[in-house]
């Protein structure tokens, strides 16, 4: 699993590697510094005080107290200015990454955050080829990414460590950056801002891909559900379409076509349920169903009732959907 900013695969995130590099040297040069100062001073004073009365030897003076009043002022002065050092690099790293566009052939992915998942859509100008998926992001290796972010409900913070800083969404705002990544793999992101009871079960993957390789994705994608073989599928689509879930959740090819979850087209493909909670099984998927409050406590995912009989062949239909 690669959610490191210290194995960077892309331009922007070796950018922060470098940062972290640079304040980690110089912080523990300073620490040993400290250290071998507070230990130095140790040492003296207990040599001063084994050889001769501490009430004879160290009586206070003003030259003394001039001595320490000026070290203790160069070394607040020396802290400070290190400290707004450290700031400025810090911000300016931040903006030159936030500042910097994206170049002109830029897969434009659009990123919408909502208490608890990850809502993708890829833009397109010819709205048959838009693809909307939920919690993972395929994109080609070395081609730029633009991620345009928003958020549905509250703040949420859109950060994969191993190749992009971290980017706050806000409701009723838009942002833009762009990410990059040289080599193919797969990248997990977390959502980097509190924004509820289970802000740490709102993780997504990005997967990096050959061009060509992502290429046949997007065209997988861009095709409606694949039509049940056998009769227990068939079942399990009925029991979907006549169920409380298409209240929620679209199949694109059926009648289900509500917004207010992820879209399942190709649900069977996906890596994990209710945004990298759970490895995506038939056994997680039937506890998800049977009771979501239990796996992820506050989710907006209801409860629907179905019945025992009817679980297998509904789960038989969405691992299906490839």
């Amino acid at each position: 699993m690669n959610q490191s900013m210290w194995h960077a695969s892309g331009p922007n995130a070796a950018y922060v590697r470098e940062l972290g590099i640079f304040f980690g040297l110089l912080l523990g040069i300073i620490f040993v510094i400290v250290v071998g100062l507070a230990l130095f001073s140790l040492r003296r004073r207990h040599r001063g005080i084994e050889q001769e009365a501490l009430e004879g030897s160290h009586q206070a003076s003003e030259r003394t107290d001039g001595r320490l009043r000026m070290v203790v002022g160069i070394a607040t002065a020396l802290t400070v200015s290190i400290l707004f050092g450290l700031t400025i690099v810090s911000v300016s790293v931040g903006k030159s990454i936030s500042a910097s566009a994206a170049p002109a052939n830029s897969l434009l992915i659009e990123v919408t955050g909502a208490q608890w998942w990850w809502k993708i859509r890829y833009a397109n100008d010819d709205p048959s080829r838009i693809i909307e998926t939920a919690n993972e992001i395929h994109i080609p290796t070395g081609r730029p990414v633009a991620i345009r972010g928003t958020a549905d409900d509250v703040i949420h913070s859109f950060w994969v460590p191993s190749l992009q800083g971290k980017r706050d969404l806000i409701p009723g705002r838009t942002t833009l950056e762009w990410m990059q990544a040289d080599q193919p793999g797969e990248y997990r992101g977390q959502c980097a801002e509190f924004c509820g009871l289970q802000h740490a079960h709102m993780a997504f993957w990005v997967i990096a891909e050959p061009p060509q390789q992502f290429n046949h994705w997007m065209d997988h994608q861009l095709q409606p559900a694949i039509e049940p073989a056998d009769e227990d599928t068939k079942r399990g689509k009925e029991i979907f379409l006549q169920s409380a879930c298409i209240l929620c959740h679209a199949i694109r090819g059926t009648d289900a076509s509500a917004q207010a979850g992820p879209d399942l087209t190709h649900f069977g493909s996906r890596k994990t349920i209710a945004a990298g909670t759970l490895p995506n099984s038939k056994g997680n998927l039937a506890g998800w169903i049977a009771d979501p409050q239990n796996i992820k406590p506050g989710t907006h995912m209801a409860t629907v009732p179905i019945r025992p009989a009817e679980m297998q062949p509904l789960i038989d239909y969405l691992e299906s959907l490839k």
